[in-house]
């Protein structure tokens, strides 16, 4: 696990934004917050176009999502300099639901899904998230930054119009000759400015500068490349209150609730380990319960303004983190100048090239890629590196929440084979003739078989002890087993003292009839469940 710590610890990424100091307000800090956030807010619109055609709907409505649900998470969630807005893991989702019921369906599942997030909020379930291990975490972070990448190959694709595409940003005929040459020629161009900058002065976040300078090159040129306007108009109003139209009765309940069910979990986990990761490069935890309420209260607004609801964005929020953005501001500026963008500016920004975006999202991704988990895989546990592997193919070949809950899975059960052949004793007999065993591992469901295959009840002298000072009982299973091994001993006449288990384990197995013996160094742990035990049961010891 150090190994797998080490990895995220000495991405290229997290190297560089580790070095950053903390924030000190002041005239400085609101210009790199205020110009972070522009930043951030120029690779929103691709973004939010694009997820919006994936569900099917209008680009404003996910240029809606991305403004409110950015805007909301930023004052109120778990981390500053987080930013959230519409994302793929959702609208992929999204796509049957509206395709079937249509929009207002749409609406009234994201309200739906906001609040069962400010349940799971309420009730604290986000600390569960603490449970994700390391490789899970290792390959989320690789897996995602191949999304993103994979994301960006269909900006060479030759623009066609949404009704030609399907919903989709291009009609699937990949650039060549000349615009393939001209367009890969801004993207390294980009690319190379974002590395340079930094060299250079650190007045202008990297990706904007390197935006702004392909884009003027482009416009100044009259070079023909696609632009932001190609993927559609970002022009509109600003979002107004809107109840979704459905009807209010049981059946819309049974359609929109098990989306609103899985978009919540996507949400939530996507959020959180973004929450963690970010956490990781600052050097601060916590907010994980905050942060599911963020997301509740801000997809339920979205949902009654016309907006498709969101989530954390992993890449935006590293360009945000990487540009500079350490406080709130930065996250409320880049949804304030979203707004703008959508409201006053929309001509100017769909002239921005679609080369210079793509450029800033590949240096995210060679940023964001724990490039070091090569040699981690090679040194750390065979399992540590499988999961690794499996969680980031899963992310890519599936989506994200999928591919957490089977690495969770898979490290859970690997946690528990590994403890469950743990289990063995130690056996030597007293001067009164009995036979003591010293059980040593831990004493669980996984091991309850290993325990019982360590006695010998017919080969046993009259009296064994069995001494659990290095081991711990822990839940129901390992009750059943010492029960089940007292039975055998009492059935041949035999008797069994029981030593240093905890209070509770002495609480429930003397309700069996068992004869427990107290000893001051006796541990002070609980079992993980309240078990009732059967009655009838007899054995000495303690």
């Amino acid at each position: 696990m150090t190994r797998v710590r080490a990895a995220l610890n000495n991405s290229s990424l997290l190297n560089d934004l580790q070095m950053v100091p903390g924030p000190k307000m002041g005239l400085a800090r609101w210009r790199i917050e205020l110009l972070s956030g522009l930043t951030v807010a120029l690779a929103l619109v691709p973004e939010a176009v694009a997820f919006a055609f994936v569900a099917g709907v209008h680009p404003l409505v996910g240029l809606y999502a991305a403004f409110i649900v950015g805007l909301i998470t930023a004052l109120i969630g778990g981390r500053p300099g987080m930013i959230s807005g519409a994302t793929g893991a959702l609208a992929v989702v999204m796509v049957s639901l509206v395709a079937q019921h249509g929009v207002e369906y749409l609406f009234a599942t994201v309200v739906l899904m906001g609040l069962i997030q400010i349940g799971a909020g309420i009730f604290k379930l986000g600390k569960f998230i603490r449970l994700v291990p390391h490789p899970v975490m290792l390959g989320f972070v690789n897996g995602l930054a191949i999304v993103i990448f994979l994301a960006q190959l269909s900006q060479f694709q030759v623009p066609g119009t949404a009704e030609s595409a399907g919903h989709g940003m291009a009609n699937g005929q990949w650039m060549t000759g000349l615009p393939l040459a001209t367009m890969l020629a801004l993207t390294v161009l980009t690319m190379a400015i974002i590395w340079v900058m930094p060299k250079l002065t650190n007045t202008i976040p990297a990706p904007l500068a390197g935006i702004g300078i392909v884009a003027l090159i482009v416009i100044f040129f009259g070079i023909d490349v696609p632009r932001v306007g190609d993927l559609a108009s970002i022009e509109g109003g600003l979002p107004a209150f809107h109840l979704p139209m459905v009807p209010l009765n049981l059946e819309t309940i049974e359609i929109i609730l098990p989306y609103a069910l899985i978009l919540a979990a996507i949400g939530l986990i996507e959020s959180l380990l973004t929450l963690n990761l970010v956490g990781e490069i600052t050097g601060k935890r916590g907010g994980a319960s905050q942060e599911c309420v963020a997301q509740g209260v801000a997809n339920t607004v979205t949902g009654f303004f016309g907006g498709m609801g969101g989530c954390a964005m992993i890449g935006q929020s590293m360009i945000n983190v990487k540009s500079g953005g350490r406080t709130r501001i930065a996250g409320v500026a880049a949804a304030v100048f979203l707004l703008i963008f959508i409201v006053a500016a929309a001509p100017l920004i769909e002239q921005i090239p679609l080369a210079a975006l793509v450029g800033v999202m590949f240096m995210v991704v060679i940023g964001t890629f724990a490039w070091n988990s090569f040699n981690v895989m090679r040194r750390a546990p065979r399992m540590d590196a499988f999961v690794i592997v499996l969680v980031t193919v899963t992310t890519v070949m599936y989506d994200l929440a999928i591919a957490v809950v089977v690495g969770v899975i898979v490290s859970a059960l690997a946690y528990a084979w590994n403890n469950s052949t743990r289990i063995h004793a130690k056996t030597y007999e007293t001067p009164e003739g009995a036979k003591v065993y010293q059980v040593q591992g831990p004493l669980f469901f996984g091991s309850s078989d290993g325990f019982s295959e360590l006695f010998e009840p017919k080969q046993d002298p009259g009296v064994v002890v069995i001494d659990f000072a290095d081991s711990r009982v822990v839940d129901q299973s390992a009750l059943q087993a010492v029960e089940d091994i007292a039975a055998k001993y009492e059935a041949l006449g035999k008797t069994v003292q029981l030593r240093h288990l905890s209070r509770d384990c002495h609480q429930l197995l003397s309700r069996a009839g068992q004869l427990m013996v107290d000893s001051d160094d006796d541990p002070d742990y609980q079992i993980a469940v309240d078990y009732s035990v059967r009655t009838g049961v007899m054995a000495g010891g303690h």
